[in-house]
């Protein structure tokens, strides 16, 4: 029976990594941290694109995102698609609020990587 892959490092950057986003694209090169999306109007269960140019990246990593409210103040934003590739990594954002609430600022989505 073959092993499991185990993952052999948590690299996380020394410390707090931040970047702002413009037109759903930022630049952030680091093994964590945090975007600050533009103001967002995302209606309900659209979905907001957000890339990330980042060299620790590759296409193997493991990569764990999450979302939470900035200016934010309804809808329901929650994470969809995580996908690293070779310098950069892109993150799905889609809005789930169970009625017509659209988003109505900006968001905040933190990412960690793990290296394989």
């Amino acid at each position: 029976m073959a092993s499991p892959t185990r993952y052999t490092s948590f690299a996380l950057g020394k410390g707090t990594k931040t970047a702002t986003a413009s037109a759903g694209a930022a630049t952030l090169n680091n093994f964590s941290g945090t975007i600050t999306s533009e103001a967002l109007t995302t209606a309900q269960n659209a979905i907001y694109t957000l890339t990330i140019t980042n060299s620790k990246i590759t296409a193997t990593d493991l990569v764990y995102a999450s979302v939470s409210n900035g200016t934010n103040t309804q809808g329901t934003p929650v994470i969809g698609r995580v996908q690293p590739s070779a310098g950069s990594l892109v993150i799905q954002v889609i809005n789930k609020h169970a009625t017509a609430q659209a988003l109505n600022g900006t968001v905040k989505v933190s990412f960690a990587r793990l290296a394989a």
